[in-house]
């Protein structure tokens, strides 16, 4: 395979651009994500995936080669008759994760593909993932080929051996094999529940179709896995009429296998697998739908999803490579491949997290976008973890800023939130979008007002609109006013990173402040507050306040000379434009991290052995408009050895130890796993400037 370019190897198997801590497989909302901890790559054939959070998935593929069994992924207990398979390596780009394993005579390729297509609203929302197992002959020779592949109830969230399951397989006229599966109770209960980050109500479902309209070469089993895969083993095929139990029973599932004849050149099988919930989501009390459902003719939900996706299979594959190859190549261009493979590891995980809705009638004007935090407290739609995100949406999806923050605003405009600072969140767990209309909710008001009023002047920058942010307009103007009278020396409050504790005079909050109060001054033509946030400025940087006696670095604290913080917050300054530090800020700051620099990185502030990824890069993408290259590379190559070094299994983490102290070990993982903040780590591809993608925007929003 001369086109398998090797990046790192272990155990004779290669993999690029580097070995991650966790590969997405199936990754489209915060429902249905599937990983493989990188560290069990190797061991593909027997290693089962895992939800985000930890819980063990069962997703398995088999293939029988010249009438011989071997596992390909996920059949810890293979048997006797079943030969594991040989990984030779694994890639992953923005969408794809693919591994190569051999078996017999026969080289397999599994490709697991999850669409990100920010302007293509169908496509993007529908939840459902492909899996394409490829099958090609070593020896160019015909060699005879089969493949199986099946899926557990464990997809359903429901994990008690007496979760008593129903279950249906339809094939349709199209040759559409569907196979759905639901808890009892999850279909007798009430919808919005969650066990253990897990939706309670929906439905897993597993549907594939024939290639070249050869309806028998596809069949399909309800029943026991253990005799599934005997069947097939044996067969080649499913034996019986699809359903082959009458009553659930532990250790049963939905079982495809697919029949590639002769090969001598290269043949596919594709799988989609998915969650669907109806509804999806509740808004303060309105049920809210998936943006897919309203290509639908009818509410038969699961089989119109399992169309679209394979009917749109061959279109989204075709624009994931493009999309892929743009932001691998743009990546490169601004900071390395290093930061490039940083990026494309990314992406998946961002969008992963949201869910794209319209109304309960299906109305396609109502379009709102929801975020769960997770990882973290299950919060809805934190408007600092959106501002956070935010350099990714300004890099290929700028309309999404709006659609996120929508929620937020149009909560707000009600009237139930009793304050005059912006909230930090709109519900405290997903998918309850309930406010918080007791006014109990953490109190940011500083870092929210200042990150609402960047995202929407990012957003009309970007976009040219100005009538979203007009709309809002009396709302913004409170939040403006909001920092006039408590932004320069802030009260004892939290920042975004409030896990590091809370502070008066926090020099980042004073910069936030500062820099947002400039910028609404810009968006509304109201000179008078980018005046105030030019004097909070000059009071920071040109008469000291925000530095240490000695000019060297911005403070923690104002007035602590030995605190000190990674400035992310001079990183919107330079990506707007909007000049409320001058340039030597950007210099000095940028000069200083190398002196705090720990043995893997350097922490987000004086008071902590961690740092931040996201914020990593903020800083970098400084030090890039300061002309620090040095600085710039090295927070990418820390970012990248902390995705490389092997020491963890989780989905991308965003929080690692910087230093070797009170048994904390330097590039080790500290908490947060597959969250959206990664976004941010395409702060250096914003500054070439907003709208990078446009892809296929053909289905559903023109």
């Amino acid at each position: 395979m001369s086109a398998f370019k090797s990046a790192s190897t272990s155990n004779s198997a290669s993999f690029w651009p580097i070995l991650p801590p966790s590969y997405p497989l199936g990754v489209r909302n915060s429902y249905l994500s599937a990983w493989m901890p990188g560290n069990k790559a190797t061991d593909l054939p027997s290693s089962a995936p895992k939800f985000w959070n930890g819980q063990q998935l069962g997703w398995s593929v088999m293939a029988r080669v010249d009438e011989k069994g071997y596992s390909l992924f996920g059949v810890p207990s293979a048997g006797k008759d079943v030969t594991p398979g040989s990984v030779r390596g694994a890639t992953y780009t923005t969408t794809h994760s693919s591994f190569f394993v051999d078996a017999g005579s026969a080289t397999f390729i599994l490709d697991f593909f999850s669409p990100v297509a920010p302007n293509n609203y169908v496509r993007h929302s529908l939840p459902f993932s492909y899996l394409t197992v490829s099958a090609s002959a070593k020896d160019g020779k015909r060699h005879s080929v089969q493949i199986y592949s099946d899926m557990d109830s464990s997809w359903t969230g429901h994990f008690e051996e007496d979760d008593d399951m129903i279950w249906n397989s339809t094939t349709r006229a199209n040759s559409t094999t569907v196979m759905a599966l639901a808890s009892v109770a999850s279909v007798n209960g009430a919808p919005f529940s969650e066990v253990n980050d897990m939706a309670q109500w929906g439905t897993a479902v597993y549907c594939s179709r024939p290639n070249g309209g050869d309806a028998n070469a596809l069949t399909h089993a309800v029943g026991e896995l253990g005799r599934t895969r005997n069947d097939f083993i044996r067969h080649g095929e499913m034996r019986g009429d699809g359903d082959i139990s009458t009553t659930w029973q532990p250790g049963a599932g939905l079982a495809f296998s697919y029949d590639m004849d002769s090969i001598e050149t290269t043949r596919n099988a594709t799988f989609v697998i998915g969650h669907v919930r109806d509804p999806d989501l509740n808004y303060l009390g309105d049920s809210r739908r998936s943006y897919w459902k309203s290509a639908c003719d009818d509410d038969n939900w699961i089989a119109c999803g399992c169309d679209l996706a394979l009917n749109d299979f061959a279109a989204a594959d075709a624009e994931s490579r493009a999309f892929d190859s743009a932001i691998a190549a743009n990546a490169e261009s601004v900071g390395g491949s290093k930061y490039s493979d940083i990026l494309q590891l990314s992406v998946r995980q961002t969008f992963g997290a949201m869910d794209m809705t319209v109304s309960n009638d299906l109305n396609t004007s109502d379009v709102m976008i929801f975020q769960k935090g997770i990882s973290s407290n299950g919060n809805v739609n934190k408007v600092d973890v959106i501002f956070r995100l935010s350099p990714i949406l300004y890099v290929v999806a700028p309309e999404w800023i709006r659609l996120l923050a929508e929620p937020v605003m149009r909560y707000l405009a009600s009237g139930r939130w009793g304050f005059s600072f912006t909230i930090h969140d709109i519900g405290s767990h997903y998918p309850n979008v309930t406010g918080h209309d007791d006014g109990f909710a953490e109190p940011t008001p500083l870092e929210e007002c200042g990150d609402m009023i960047l995202l929407a002047y990012m957003y009309q920058t970007a976009t040219g609109d100005t009538d979203w942010t007009a709309q809002y307009s009396s709302l913004f103007q409170s939040y403006a006013d909001y920092l006039v009278e408590g932004g320069l020396y802030p009260s004892d409050q939290v920042s975004s990173d409030d896990d590091a504790g809370a502070s008066a005079n926090q020099t980042s909050l004073a910069m936030k402040s500062a820099i947002a109060l400039n910028a609404f001054g810009r968006m509304t033509a109201q000179t008078d507050y980018s005046d105030v946030g030019l004097q909070f400025a000059d009071v920071l940087y040109n008469q000291g306040a925000g530095l240490d006696s000695d000019r060297t670095h911005f403070t923690l604290v104002q007035g602590e000379d030995e605190s000190w913080t990674t400035a992310y917050n001079l990183y919107i300054d330079v990506l707007l434009n909007l000049e409320t530090f001058p340039s030597e800020a950007y210099t000095l700051q940028s000069a200083y991290y190398t002196s705090v620099r720990s043995e893997a990185g350097v922490a987000l502030d004086s008071r902590v052995s961690w740092g931040k990824t996201d914020w990593m890069l903020w800083a970098a993408a400084v030090a890039q408009q300061s002309g620090n290259e040095d600085v710039r590379d090295m927070f990418v190559d820390d970012v990248h050895a902390f995705i490389s070094n092997g020491q963890s299994d989780k989905p991308f983490g965003d929080r690692f130890f910087v230093g070797n102290s009170g048994g904390d070990e330097a590039g080790t993982w500290d908490s947060y796993r597959a969250r959206p903040v990664v976004g941010g780590l395409f702060a250096l591809l914003a500054l070439n400037g907003p709208t990078m993608w446009l892809g296929d925007a053909e289905q559903g929003n023109e």
